[in-house]
């Protein structure tokens, strides 16, 4: 920062002083709608907050930087110092993403954004094309999942801190890889969350699983939708991030007629248009309506994706058998939930939801709407973490049905996301953790969670205590199984995924008219032009008939054995996968 501040927003505020790290506080003149402006300027590093009505004092809303935490003073922070190398940056086409969401804080040892960027060419030659980032603005504690941040224009320190990730921006281009970020807009953390001070950032008019909503209706909210959008772009322009991840976008309570979703899509679309390359902006949603991503002028949204639980419940419970809560929906006929999500995005798509006690959903238009526009995993940071013991689907999978699976859902339509370490088949488990440092706060934490799972139907002595500091280190990936059995195989056979699905176009065709299921016994034949994923799935050997001679078998990983073909058969020893082409 080298020029005057650009003042507050403080409409709940008489009276806002500047406070510096050195001299005097410094009264801020009042100015239209609520603002209050100064004209001293704020060096790099040089720490300074505002305080309100002669209150204490409080970091600045729109930080980039708090190297000294949430509660403590602002750093100015001049983007202009960061020498850049990305000029000849072009960005990655959307419909063709592979995505690897990773978190900073256990994605290594030692956690930080320079460590990870270390590790990218892992991912160069896994064959993924966007990395996506689990929230980095600042939050109370040093560990932490970062869905409790407080500061949605800042980067948590402990990670490295806005140059920090500038390094890891940069890097990621420098290999080919486009970065997306996850970002929280639904809420604020418990500690350090001093926004509704300055202004109503939060409305009682509005309830939310985590307290009062975000204004993004009531009165100011104008000035709070500027304020996140603002966010948004500065990590566009000033990051140069190719696109976001918008949390539990269900969760933006928003009964105004432009939402503030179309806003978030119209800014982003018009980035794209004056920086010259693709960016993207996807939601985590959980209504299951397709107007989510259907472009404006067709009366949608208008963003670009949504996260597709339904393909990961229905492939979980074909795979595991796991009926309980939101799997006994998917899990009374698994096939065909699993024919359903494959071939039209949702299973729910105004059927009766047993887990909801009511209808959900709305059918997607399998003609006209692309399966890019849908973002599906087998893993993902939630569907792991928030199992009792944060256990991964390969702890009580074996490889067989794994292959088969990851088969599934990386050759498919849409737009697979694979969750850090699932290619290889990681044992370490991924549990939730927090490091707050209140201790009363983090004793709610504690019993909040174990609370949760008991009403679910978990034993509570399998739920880690979040906050003990074994939890979060018992996630830390082990950088070591890559490199040795079952391991190694595993990663070849996502590796050699990958490559088939960036190599054959009809095994990135996003047409979902084009995809079709059949069940061959206890095998799931997907259909992909002329070729032909087989996933078997049961617990002995399979044998699939198909529809012509197989002229080729491109890949397959069946731990009990080699496949066998015959003209139109093939025979598969065991739980397994294989990817073939017919002549």
């Amino acid at each position: 920062m080298t020029g005057p501040l650009p003042g507050v927003w403080a409409p709940s505020a008489d009276h806002v002083d500047l406070v510096r790290s050195h001299g005097i506080d410094v009264p801020m003149r009042p100015a239209p709608g609520g603002w209050f402006t100064a004209d001293e300027a704020v060096g790099h590093g040089e720490r300074y907050g505002f305080r309100l009505d002669g209150g204490p004092v409080r970091p600045d809303p729109r930080a980039v930087w708090l190297p000294d935490g949430v509660h403590a003073l602002s750093a100015g922070y001049d983007h202009a110092r960061f020498g850049w190398t990305d000029a000849a940056w072009a960005g990655r086409p959307w419909p063709q993403a592979v995505v690897y969401e990773l978190h900073i804080g256990t994605f290594t040892g030692q956690g930080t954004f320079d460590a990870a960027a270390a590790r990218l060419e892992h991912l160069v030659d896994l064959g993924v094309s966007h990395v996506e980032l689990m929230p980095v603005c600042a939050f109370d504690g040093v560990a932490g999942w970062g869905y409790d941040g407080v500061a949605p224009w800042s980067v948590h320190e402990p990670y490295g801190g806005p140059d920090g990730l500038k390094r890891f921006v940069d890097a990621a281009h420098a290999r080919g890889l486009a970065v997306l970020l996850d970002v929280v807009h639904n809420h604020l953390g418990p500690s350090g969350a001093y926004l509704p001070e300055f202004g109503p950032y939060v409305t009682e008019r509005h309830r939310t699983p985590w307290g009062p909503a975000v204004n993004l209706d009531d009165v100011g909210s104008d000035e709070v939708r500027a304020y996140l959008l603002g966010s948004i772009e500065a990590w566009v322009r000033d990051f140069h991030l190719d696109g976001l991840r918008l949390d539990a976008v269900h969760e933006l309570r928003d009964n105004r007629a432009v939402t503030f979703l179309e806003e978030v899509a119209s800014l982003v679309d018009a980035l794209a248009v004056e920086l010259g390359r693709p960016l993207v902006a996807v939601a985590e949603s959980d209504r299951n309506d397709p107007r989510t991503v259907l472009p404006r002028c067709e009366h949608g949204l208008g963003l670009s994706a949504q996260w597709d639980d339904d393909v990961h419940h229905a492939v979980h419970a074909l795979l595991t058998g796991e009926s309980q809560g939101y799997y006994g929906d998917f899990a009374r006929d698994p096939v065909s939930s699993v024919e359903k999500a494959l071939t039209g995005a949702f299973v729910h798509d105004g059927t009766y939801s047993t887990f909801r006690g009511r209808s959900h959903g709305r059918p997607v238009d399998r003609q006209s709407m692309p399966g890019h526009r849908f973002v599906v995993a087998l893993q993902t940071h939630d569907q792991v973490g928030n199992r009792a013991a944060g256990d991964r689907i390969s702890a009580g999978l074996p490889a067989g049905r794994l292959a088969a699976g990851a088969a599934l859902v990386l050759l498919g339509p849409y737009v697979p996301l694979l969750f850090m370490g699932e290619e290889w088949a990681a044992t370490t488990p991924w549990q939730f953790f927090s490091s707050l440092p209140d201790p009363a706060l983090g004793r709610l934490v504690t019993q909040g969670r174990r609370h949760e799972f008991a009403a679910h139907g978990w034993d509570t002595a399998d739920v880690p205590d979040p906050q003990d500091p074994a939890t979060a280190l018992r996630s830390v990936l082990d950088w070591s199984e890559p490199t040795r059995e079952p391991h190694a195989s595993m990663l070849a056979w996502y590796r050699r995924l990958l490559r088939l699905r960036r190599d054959v176009p009809d095994l990135r065709d996003p047409a979902l008219h084009r995809v079709r299921v059949e069940v061959s016994g206890a095998t799931v034949v997907l259909h992909r032009g002329r070729y032909r994923v087989l996933a078997a799935v049961g617990d002995g050997p399979a044998q699939v008939r198909l529809d012509a001679p197989v002229g080729q078998v491109l890949a397959t990983l069946c731990p009990d054995g080699s496949a066998e073909v015959d003209r139109t058969r093939v025979l598969l020893p065991g739980p397994g996968a294989a990817v073939v082409r017919l002549t």
